[in-house]
């Protein structure tokens, strides 16, 4: 029987047990007391990495109440289910699942009535490299990205948490998509709130086979015997599914105000997807077919209904905007401290951004969205006026016109 969690350690991450374990071990009782009784509100709580937050917290501790926010509904119900499930969860006894947008009405009526949270975890975001395809789409994840950021931490501010921990990514670092730098602007958004109550952040790797990423689109098409397609040439750092948890909660737990956490990995770690695609063919027992486009992939594709174990596949060079062939997570210009966790690295030393020269940015993004002529090239020239270190890659080409 194939187990998703047994090939991740075994192909993807290589590791037996989390990278983590040391120091979810070592730093229990901070954890604990860190948890236990207190106020929590976590948003996107249904995602891939705010789910795996969520089992993480409750290992460690058990909350006061726990309220989770997130629009998709299937995916609370499931969350539900699966935390009920779970012989190593006790739940507290106030927990409340809601369908609904952080960015919304409701959920502000929601969070006033209940006088705020201790504890406050965003994971809502657009995380998508491929959504950047045109003016619309990057209107939308620099809204969810950014602008909703801006907007839960103005309602902060009237309720100061004692923990405010949200998702930066990887591609912040020296960022060369619309994302990344969504996220690297992010990150100046939430510092510029620091002196208002503690906020932390945490750059981090590519998360095997999360909700819609590349390596679970291939289970996907594997269960539908519909052609593999994948980059041979993006290198990339990759966590499970459960390590994602451990970063998050280790970084909102233990950071200090504007720390950014990231994973010590070693360039060794990285893999290519068309690696993990093989991998997994051959543990499905199928032979690797490779085509020389996607078309070709397709249409031989058809004899696998047949029952042929030849699967075919399609690996070639990327070509689309917005895509690094490596990944890092500390630029030249900033400091980190690696020695105070054994699995985690520290940014530190961020200054508290200039908030004038932010609320200039954010004007200029909603004056920009309002001219219904806007274009996707302004708004990335908006972007690195006030981020200089982005560096846009444009190929004119989206992920959405591959397999």
């Amino acid at each position: 029987m194939f187990i998703l969690n047994d090939f991740i350690d075994k192909y993807v991450t290589k590791r037996v047990e989390s990278m983590f374990e040391n120091d979810m071990i070592s730093h229990d009782k901070e954890l604990k007391d860190a948890i236990e009784d207190k106020t929590v509100l976590v948003i996107g709580g249904a995602g891939s990495i705010g789910s795996n937050f969520i089992k993480a917290l409750l290992k460690h501790g058990t909350p006061k109440s726990l309220v989770v926010v997130d629009y998709n509904e299937n995916g609370l119900a499931e969350l539900t289910r699966d935390l009920r499930s779970s012989s190593y969860v006790v739940l507290p006894a106030e927990f409340i699942t809601y369908p609904m947008d952080f960015a919304s009405v409701v959920f502000e009526k929601m969070f006033r009535s209940r006088g705020g949270f201790e504890i406050v975890a965003n994971f809502s975001a657009h995380k998508h490299v491929r959504s950047e395809k045109d003016i619309y789409s990057v209107e939308a994840l620099l809204q969810n990205n950014v602008l909703n950021a801006k907007k839960l931490l103005d309602l902060l501010v009237s309720f100061p948490p004692d923990v405010y921990f949200c998702v930066s990514t990887d591609k912040a670092a020296n960022p060369v998509n619309i994302m990344g730098a969504s996220k690297r602007i992010m990150e100046d958004v939430i510092f510029s709130y620091s002196s208002n109550f503690p906020v932390k952040t945490a750059r981090f790797a590519n998360v095997a086979f999360s909700n819609g990423s590349l390596p679970a689109g291939f289970l996907n098409r594997i269960s539908k015997l519909q052609p593999l397609s994948a980059p041979s040439d993006v290198r990339r750092y990759f966590v499970s599914l459960e390590e994602a948890g451990q970063i998050c909660l280790l970084a909102a737990m233990l950071g200090g105000n504007r720390e950014i956490f990231f994973p010590k990995l070693s360039e060794v770690q990285m893999t290519t997807f068309d690696c993990i695609a093989r991998d997994l063919l051959t543990v499905h027992g199928f032979h690797v077919l490779e085509c020389s486009s996607d078309e070709e992939a397709l249409k031989r594709s058809a004899a696998l209904q047949s029952g042929s174990l030849e699967y075919p596949v399609h690996f070639s060079a990327s070509d689309t905007s917005g895509e690094k062939a490596f990944e890092e997570f500390v630029t030249s210009k900033e400091t980190a401290d690696y020695d105070r966790l054994k699995s985690l690295g520290v940014i530190t030393g961020k200054v508290i951004p200039d908030k004038d020269k932010i609320d200039a940015l954010f004007e200029k993004l909603e004056k920009a969205f309002n001219n219904i002529a806007i274009t996707k090239e302004e708004i990335v020239s908006i972007m690195q006026e006030y981020l200089p270190s982005f560096k846009h890659i444009e190929t004119g080409k989206s992920l959405d016109s591959k397999m």
